[in-house]
């Protein structure tokens, strides 16, 4: 892995755009949270179950820590994404394969980011409603949703990765 060729890789305009729409989303629940933050009551939903159904309740500024994981988790992500060279590959990186490979590892990353703060925001959106009780839960199509917008890119990915080394 020491030895693998650093590539500093640049954004096309997809990847700008994708970037860009991330920032929004993190700063949109951010603004979401702290304008409803003290409309809600002391205690909220703060756990849903696998159906997407409220089964616990907690203290109010428990929502104040869903922007602050989804920032620390959508800066951290993109720091680490600076450094591709250090990724794990499913294939040896080689002079040839490298700007292939970290490209399309960096994009997932950079998608997988994106997924993130979408995912969050979707929590904190829905959570907001069912504090006045006029929403039921995440829904039932919220786990589907994330487990097909995470692991779908990265089976794509990792086929894409074996097939172009």
């Amino acid at each position: 892995m020491n030895n693998r060729p650093r590539i500093k890789l640049r954004l096309t305009a997809a990847d700008k755009v994708l970037e860009f729409m991330g920032w929004c989303v993190v700063l949109l629940l951010w603004y979401a949270v702290t304008v409803h933050y003290s409309k809600l009551p002391e205690i909220v939903p703060v756990h849903y179950n696998a159906e997407g159904k409220v089964d616990k309740f907690g203290p109010k500024s428990v929502l104040l820590m869903i922007p602050f994981i989804t920032t620390v988790l959508y800066v951290a992500m993109t720091i680490i994404n600076r450094f591709p060279h250090l990724f794990n590959y499913p294939v040896k990186i080689t002079e040839e394969n490298a700007l292939q490979q970290y490209t399309s590892a960096s994009r997932l990353i950079r998608y997988l980011k994106f997924i993130v703060v979408v995912i969050f925001g979707i929590i904190a959106f829905k959570s907001i409603p069912n504090v006045a009780a006029t929403s039921e839960g995440l829904g039932t199509w919220f786990l589907p949703f994330v487990l097909l917008s995470v692991f779908v890119p990265v089976i794509y990915f990792l086929i894409k990765s074996v097939k172009t080394a």
